[in-house]
């Protein structure tokens, strides 16, 4: 009787998880799960040209994936992925240098401005609802303001 391995052809479970993964990488992209994809379609390959068990095919991806993704960690850290908007995520951050109204009352160091359509708490020298205000910085969400000269 052939074994369940010859039968049904393991190296199609190692095809099968590699194409899984790297769908799961451009599902979800990390930079990680492709590097799994490689060393188990890899694998998949090696078992395909020559009867391997399932033990040697397994110690063999998991070598592949220690090489492969050691070597990646490695290519990234010479060259890091750069983000074409570093603002991106920082909303405050990226209203630094704009103008905004003062919309509540600003005293005593704390207040709120409109900047666009929101609403923002403000820090800064007290000022009257109406004054124009010059965004300087962000703490969290608190927005730190001078007056508008």
């Amino acid at each position: 009787m052939e074994s369940l391995t010859q039968m049904f052809g393991l190296q199609w479970g190692w095809m099968a998880l590699g194409v899984a993964l790297a769908i799961a990488e451009l599902v979800a992209p990390g930079y990680f799960l492709i590097w799994l994809a490689g060393a188990a379609l890899v694998t998949g390959m090696v078992a395909s040209a020559m009867p391997v068990d399932l033990t040697v095919q397994v110690l063999l991806f998991a070598i592949l994936c220690a090489l492969l993704l050691g070597a990646a960690r490695r290519w990234l850290g010479r060259h890091p992925l750069v983000s074409p908007d570093p603002m991106l995520n920082d909303r405050g951050g990226q209203l630094v240098g704009e103008a905004g109204v003062v919309s509540h009352v600003i005293e005593g160091g704390t207040g709120r401005v409109r900047h666009g359509d929101t609403e923002w708490l403000a820090q800064g020298p007290d000022a009257e609802p109406g004054t124009r205000m010059r965004i300087t910085g962000h703490q969290g969400t608190v927005l730190i303001v001078e007056r508008l000269n």
